[in-house]
């Protein structure tokens, strides 16, 4: 494997009995990036985090985490990275501040830590809860908690197994922040969610289902595969008659299967470029005389555009699916 990636594996599977929870994950992640392990519950995000981890022996494949086997991890490889669980693993009789600094002293970070244990504790918005046991905060500062443990030493690959669950949307967006961060400072960080949004603000997006990974791909380049294109929205004045939209739909610079009429009357325009479309498609409008309120380029929300990676894997599979049965009735 190449030393060019921070994060490889190669056809890696996990099996527990006879489930597949992780099937043939191939993937290269290069240093000084952020990326975005998103799916649906259940679909093996945890399980390969476990797997880059060593925590999990793989059932087949392999994987390369700072140029090393996970299994193979010393104790400097260890050092150099920070993991936070999904599950509170901290200690419950120990307070937020005993809970850090304990932390702190299995990394060996210096006894004049408490400087770095205050910047954590106001990132994370536990400042004031210091003295306060971890089993009496709430699940969501329990968290807050877990992810400050995870960054007490400053590694430089960060594991974050749905950092922002259970997390109100101000803070999220705070901890998003400090990632960037993090990220501008040369730290890698490998993010699971549940908050399909969250891909926006990731280098790369890795989107899973039923234990396979899909696709690897840029925020941007996931839009553009999901939706086929750029895409324009048009609000009319009045609904478009259907000889309107069969011209619009024959129109050169409308991609194949490219229009769409939504319950508002809206009209959403695939098309190659959008910057370059637009003055084209507003041309057309005009000789058309349509009156519209608005056209403009249109980037749906990630949680739509993940609605629509997922439905298309699902009929492509289907397909599959009935092209091997053929084959084997034949």
């Amino acid at each position: 494997m190449s030393n060019d990636f921070i994060i490889q594996t190669q056809n890696l599977s996990k099996q527990f009995g006879d489930a597949t929870a992780v099937h043939d994950i191939s993937l290269s992640i290069p240093p000084g990036t952020i990326l975005g392990f998103i799916g649906p519950s259940g679909c093996g995000k945890t399980t390969t985090m476990r797997l880059l981890l060593g925590i999990y022996d793989p059932t087949a494949g392999e994987a390369t985490i700072l140029g090393h086997a996970p299994l193979a991890f010393t104790q400097d490889d260890r050092e150099r990275i920070g993991y936070m669980p999904q599950l509170f693993v901290l200690y419950p009789e120990l307070s937020v501040r005993e809970n850090l600094n304990f932390v702190a002293s299995l990394y060996g970070v210096p006894l004049r830590r408490q400087e770095r244990l205050r910047a954590l504790l106001d990132l994370v918005e536990l400042t004031g809860h210091e003295r306060k046991l971890a089993r009496n905060i709430s699940g969501g500062m329990q968290r807050r908690l877990s992810l400050a443990a995870a960054l007490v030493h400053d590694p430089e690959l960060i594991f974050l197994d749905e950092p922002t669950a259970g997390i109100d949307p101000l803070l999220r967006r705070k901890l998003w922040d400090h990632f960037q961060q993090l990220k501008a400072e040369g730290r890698t960080l490998f993010v699971t969610t549940q908050y399909v949004g969250e891909a926006a603000y990731c280098d790369y997006v890795a989107v899973m289902h039923n234990g396979r990974l899909l696709m690897v791909e840029t925020p941007t380049d996931l839009r553009r595969r999901a939706l086929g294109g750029d895409v324009i929205l048009i609000q009319p004045e009045h609904p478009l008659t259907l000889n309107q939209i069969d011209q619009l739909r024959q129109q050169a610079f409308v991609l194949a299967n490219g229009l769409t009429v939504n319950r508002d009357n809206s009209l959403e325009v695939v098309v190659d470029d959008a910057s370059s479309t637009l003055p084209i498609l507003l041309n057309w409008i005009e000789d058309q005389g349509i009156a519209i309120q608005t056209a403009q380029e249109y980037n749906p929300p990630f949680d739509d555009i993940f609605v629509r990676l997922i439905e298309k894997e699902e009929v492509l599979s289907n397909v599959v699916d009935r092209q091997l049965m053929s084959s084997v009735q034949r």
